[in-house]
């Protein structure tokens, strides 16, 4: 009778083990945590830099505790500038699924205003395990591990110089002809110019990547500079349909400010940094990727938008260049307003442009060229889904969006790509995170 209750016992266990662990690989809780922090960067109205800070030091954590339960994939230890790891976890029963997803929150948590609402998110994802029938002490034991791991990340995002930053000295507007002043409707202060001393991930230096120089300042009519702000211009008055919605689809404004009287009331928009990883999520679910494939792609693509902005935000501070819409009132048309409203930082290069350039390059590193996929990012911002042939074109349309809004001249596009592009191919030269 003993031996038959005994193995009747055995035989439930092994059912209910059985039952968790083919929940390992299911990367909806992944899925899940990004749409959800991506919501909360939305509604703390992070700036594109720091919501890339908060986006790649999250998914760094669950990769890393990813990386523990598979050999495909490999650390990031010792490709990160500064980066030493994360603790081996104890020789107890654990989740790498539930470790990694709480890490991810616990990091997140940590860097954003609105931590409850994000402790509320992981609960809810943490209901996804005990639905699945992971046993309590599995969770438990995964939570722990999932603890120490994020108290280690948390320890190397604390050396980054972004508390430092906040200590600063209040920017200076240096009034210079050619310089950039806050523009209408907000005139609102520069935002984050002390970035260039971010630790990069993976470059070496800020300026690493540093864009040729744009066209000196002129109101010389004949000059290359005057040429630039007038086809801004022009293009501004007489956009068809197609790129007005395209300058709406890729606005990515987390600064939109309205004006109605003496009120003032932001409307809430998604950064270019979480675009591009909505996009990543497509690119995961269409190609039925894992929970740690799935963590690869978000964390690599995140990578490289971090690395973009502090390399497009050191150019931006050092040309210091006028917007478009502050020249072209002063010297062609005092009426004119462009399309999108002009974020509050110098123009050049173009933000967009060098951070989707980037992260279109990784994606398609990992999902290859001629990748076809619907773009419904922008559906919860009351815009339409858009369709791509690639990740190149869809990186295309969002630098050239900014000069049909109105917002920046040709060379810092163009040159921005060029930035974006030489920033991808040096992650994927240093850092390796497939093995062979």
């Amino acid at each position: 009778m003993k031996i038959y209750l005994f193995l009747v016992v055995f035989c439930i266990s092994v059912h209910v083990n059985a039952q968790w662990r083919k929940n390992e690989n299911d990367p909806s809780p992944l899925h899940r945590s990004q749409k959800a922090l991506s919501d909360i960067i939305v509604s703390d109205i992070f700036s594109p830099p720091v919501a890339s800070r908060i986006f790649v030091y999250a998914n760094i954590a669950a990769y890393e505790i990813q990386v523990k339960s598979n050999n495909q994939f490999q650390s990031l230890k010792g490709q990160l500038n500064s980066f030493n790891g994360i603790p081996k976890a104890d020789k107890k029963q654990i989740s790498y699924s539930l470790a990694a997803t709480y890490a991810y929150w616990q990091v997140a948590k940590r860097l954003v205003f609105s931590d409850q609402v994000a402790l509320d998110s992981l609960n809810s994802i943490l209901l996804w395990y005990k639905v699945k029938g992971y046993p309590d002490t599995v969770v438990q034991n995964s939570i722990v591990y999932g603890k120490k791991v994020s108290d280690s990340v948390l320890k190397w995002v604390d050396q980054d110089q972004y508390k430092e930053t906040r200590k600063l000295r209040r920017y200076s507007i240096v009034k210079k002809e050619g310089n950039w002043a806050p523009t209408p409707p907000g005139y609102m202060a520069a935002v984050e110019p002390y970035w260039d001393k971010i630790r990069p991930l993976f470059m070496k230096t800020a300026d690493q990547f540093k864009p040729s120089p744009p066209p000196p300042y002129s109101k010389d009519k004949n000059s290359e500079f005057y040429a630039n702000a007038n086809e801004v211009y022009l293009t501004g008055k007489n956009l068809n349909g197609e790129q007005l919605d395209i300058a709406k689809f890729w606005d990515c404004n987390p600064f939109f400010l309205n004006v109605n009287g003496h009120m003032n009331y932001a409307t809430k928009k998604i950064s270019p940094g979480a675009h591009w990883i909505s996009i990543t999520g497509i690119a995961c679910k269409l190609k039925d990727f894992n929970y740690v494939q799935s963590s690869f792609a978000y964390t690599s693509t995140c990578i490289a938008i971090f690395d973009a902005f502090i390399s497009c935000w050191d150019e931006k501070y050092r040309s210091n260049y006028i917007r478009p819409e502050t020249f072209i009132n002063s010297n062609i048309d005092e009426n004119w307003q462009p399309i999108l409203q002009t974020p509050p930082f110098p123009e050049y290069p173009s933000g967009h442009s060098v951070a989707s350039t980037s992260a279109a390059y990784i994606l398609t590193k990992i999902f290859g060229d001629n990748f076809k996929f619907q773009d419904d990012t922008e559906v919860d911002y009351g815009l339409p889904i858009r369709g791509f042939t690639s990740f190149d074109q869809a990186a295309k349309e969002a630098s050239i969006s900014r000069l049909y809004g109105g917002i920046h001249y040709r060379p810092a596009i163009e040159n921005g790509q060029i930035q974006g592009r030489s920033i991808g191919e040096y992650q994927i030269e240093k850092i390796k995170m497939k093995r062979k």
